[in-house]
Parts: structure tokens; C-alpha cells; sequence
């Protein structure tokens, strides 16, 4: 005997009360990311320019206020659509971009630090970016072992599924110990503010070493599987973001290292930033511009906008914070002019995925399920006896 299942009344499915968020993933958190770091980038342009640091702290808000509105849209979602929040963890499309809501605690509360305070206060500020830069650690360290872990034992990869996106928990890490050292000087001296350092150091370990042999993996697919599906293109900028945080945190950690350390270790941290960043930079912008290269190619053969456009921000702000870093500390011109044009690429790359992303909002577009197969039969739940 075939039973067909009957519909569930709306007072016993609770996913139907607020279906908007149904299809909202953990990806939307790139927007966070983004938007902060235009900000915190901004901040440490060379030369004066007015109002800048103006419109840097604005983008700060507009990034705290974005947060708070996707966690409680996700904390909705969960709440209301657990079936699909646990279909994104045992998608390995989708799994990966839980990174992402780590880094965007860290994105804005290190950004409290950088420019917020302008407008908060430097007690509030500081207040703000430990309480977030304590919960994304927290998030980044689960998603480095949990997205993986997940990957091996319950997600069916196949080699030639190799994404850039696998980096996205793996990099976490690194924006921990990239933004961790700006509260190191308001810890009290002696070993609370030599442990937050060193626990930073510890922190970009972490990131790099898994970063170095998962990028292998990625690059032997791109080389011999051929061009990323079309959507999936914008996606190979993600690349950029362990290179240019991990130069940004050696350089965050020279910058605190001087009386928190013993002195050879200072300035051992002062070589690394230099001795490191370098060759780093280097490699980050060869990968510019070969995936520059792709994005062209792709957005010729028909690319239209997606969420991953948001790849275009984040990754090349960290390249931007950088080469400020290595502007610093080796006080060559080249670098500030670098860091210049790097910024004038991620405002520009922000301002596109904005627009795109505001009018995909309006339409619904965004937010809308996967579209049926046309001519495909509709699913019926069924149970037979």
C-alpha cells in the first residue's frame, strides 16, 4: 500500500513563520567582512587626506550594524529552519563559509580598535573588539578542525572538487592573530600581554600550516582540472586572504613585540616582518592577477553576479593592510604606493558587490530558493507499506 504523506499544518511547522531566511547561508557573512575592512584598511593610508578617517569609521558602523542584523537573522534561520542550516553543514559547498561568520566578528571588533573608537570611545572600543575578538577565535578554532573534519568523514569530495573556498576556516585563525595584537598594550604588563602575543604567534601557526598544505591541493586543480565553474570564479581571490592577513599579522607583531618580549625576540619579529612579508606580497600579487586573468575570462563568457563577487573585498583588503604593514617597517615609497592603488581596487570591488547584493535584496533574488529543473517532476513525500 503507497501512503502519501499529508502537509503539515502551520502550527506544527515552524520553518514557515519566517521563510525569508530560509535560503540565508553562512556566506552572507563576507558582506561583514567586507564592508569592515574597508574601513580598517582606510585608516592607515599614507599622506592626509580630509575626511577620510570620517567615511573609514562610517564604514566601521555600517559593518557593526550588518552583523547585528545577520545573527539574528541567522539565529532565526537556525531557529526556524534547522533542516536547512544542517543542509548547509553536510554541504561541502556550503560548510566552509561558517569561517566566514568567525572572521566577521574579527573584522569588526578589530576595526572598534582602528577607527571606532573616534566615535565610541576608547574604553568601549576595547570593550567591544575583546568580546568579539574572543567569540570569533573561539568560532575560528571550531571551524579549522569541525569544517575538515566534516570534509573527511561525512561530505563525499572528489579530487577534482578542489575549491578556494576550502581555505575559508582555515584562514580564521589568521585573522585572529592579525587583529589580536592591537589589544596587547591594554592588557597589564608583563606575562597577560606577553601570553595574548604569543598566543596570536600560535594562532598564525595554525592558519599557515594547514593554508600551506591545503593550497597545493587547490592549485594542482586549477592546473589540471581546468577553469572554476563560471559562479565559482570570483572565489580563486580567496586566495589572497592568507597571504595578505599573514603579512599583516607578522607586521602587527613587530609593531607590539618591543617591551612585551624579551629584545632579541622583538626584534626577531621585526626581521620576520620584513623577511617574510616580502616574498609573501610577491606571491600574493602574481595570484592577483591570475585570478584576475580567470575572473576576465569567465565574466566574457557569460559570469553574472553571485555572492562570491564578495571574494573581490576581503581578500584584497588584507592584501592592502599588508603592504601597509611592510610600508612601515621598511619605509619604502613603493609600498605606500602599493597599498594606494590596492585600496582604490577594494572600494571599487566593494562598491559593485553592494550595488549588486542591494538590488538582489530588493528583488528577492538573493534570498529566493534553488530554482526546480524546468520540466522536472514535483517531489512528493511518500511512504510505502
Amino acid at each position: 500500500m503507497v501512503t502519501v504523506a499529508q502537509p503539515h499544518s502551520p502550527a506544527v511547522a515552524p520553518a514557515r513563520r519566517v521563510p525569508a531566511v530560509r535560503h540565508l547561508g553562512p556566506n552572507w557573512y563576507a558582506c561583514v567582512m567586507g564592508t569592515a575592512i574597508v574601513g580598517s584598511a582606510g585608516a592607515a593610508l599614507p599622506g592626509h587626506i580630509p575626511g577620510l578617517r570620517t567615511v573609514c569609521t562610517a564604514f566601521w558602523a555600517l559593518s557593526l550594524g550588518l552583523l547585528a542584523a545577520l545573527l539574528v537573522a541567522r539565529s532565526l534561520h537556525w531557529y526556524h529552519h534547522r533542516d536547512q542550516a544542517r543542509a548547509h553543514l553536510l554541504d561541502p559547498a556550503a560548510a566552509p563559509f561558517y569561517g566566514c561568520l568567525s572572521m566577521a566578528l574579527l573584522a569588526v571588533g578589530g576595526g572598534a580598535l582602528t577607527v571606532g573608537r573616534d566615535w565610541i570611545g576608547t574604553s568601549a572600543a576595547v570593550a567591544l573588539d575583546a568580546v568579539l575578538f574572543t567569540a570569533g577565535t573561539v568560532v575560528g578554532l571550531a571551524a579549522a578542525v569541525a569544517v575538515p573534519y566534516l570534509m573527511a568523514v561525512r561530505h563525499r569530495v572528489e579530487p577534482g572538487q578542489a575549491s578556494p573556498v576550502w581555505l575559508l576556516p582555515l584562514v580564521a585563525p589568521m585573522v585572529s592573530a592579525a587583529v589580536g595584537p592591537r589589544l596587547v598594550p591594554h592588557l597589564p604588563p608583563g606575562q597577560p600581554r606577553e601570553t595574548l602575543l604569543l598566543a596570536c604567534v600560535a594562532l598564525f601557526g595554525v592558519s599557515l600550516l594547514a593554508t600551506l598544505v591545503t593550497l597545493p591541493v587547490i592549485f594542482g586543480r586549477l592546473l589540471t582540472g581546468g577553469p572554476l565553474p563560471l559562479a565559482l570564479t570570483p572565489s580563486l581571490f580567496l586566495v589572497l586572504g592568507p597571504l595578505g592577513q599573514s603579512t599583516t599579522a607578522v607586521g602587527q607583531f613587530a609593531d607590539v613585540a618591543p617591551g612585551v618580549v624579551p629584545a632579541p625576540y622583538a626584534e626577531g619579529f621585526g626581521v620576520l616582518a620584513v623577511l617574510y612579508g616580502v616574498p609573501v606580497t610577491g606571491f600574493a600579487l602574481m595570484w592577483l592577477c591570475l585570478a584576475t586573468a580567470h575572473v576576465v575570462r569567465a565574466r566574457r563568457e557569460g559570469m553574472g553576479f553571485s555572492m562570491t563577487w564578495w571574494s573581490f573585498t576581503f581578500p584584497v583588503g588584507t592584501c592592502v593592510t599588508g603592504a601597509e604593514a611592510l610600508a612601515r617597517h621598511t619605509g619604502l615609497v613603493v609600498y605606500d604606493a602599493l597599498t594606494v592603488v590596492l585600496y582604490a581596487v577594494l572600494v571599487t570591488a566593494w562598491a559593485v558587490a553592494a550595488v549588486h547584493t542591494t538590488r538582489g535584496l530588493l528583488s528577492g533574488a538573493l534570498l529566493a530558493g534553488p530554482r526546480p529543473v524546468p520540466g522536472a517532476p514535483r517531489p512528493v513525500t511518500a511512504r510505502t507499506t
